[in-house]
């Protein structure tokens, strides 16, 4: 099974003739591959896999997903979940 994560892209370059960008997950921030979502701009929630953006999603089912992953994570820790403000 694979899990992918969606998070904000803040900042966009080139590195080496590979696109590459800083994006966001709930506050921390990762480099990322971009070459499999060059169309990827400023702005846009990307599903990351192991390093790799490998698509382009809308910000309601990018927050949706990361609610989900709070419950789940609320689930098993005994927490309540946090829901991100929307």
């Amino acid at each position: 099974m694979c899990l992918g994560i969606p998070g904000k892209v803040v900042e966009i370059r080139q590195q080496d003739d590979v696109p590459m960008g800083r994006v966001e997950f709930g506050g921390i921030l990762k480099e990322v591959c971009l070459a499999y979502t060059p169309e990827a701009r400023l702005g846009d929630y990307v599903l990351v896999h192991v390093g790799f953006a490998i698509s382009i999603i809308d910000e309601a089912e990018a927050h949706e997903t990361m609610n989900f992953l709070r419950e789940i994570e609320a689930a098993t820790s005994n927490d309540p979940p946090t829901p991100e403000p929307p």
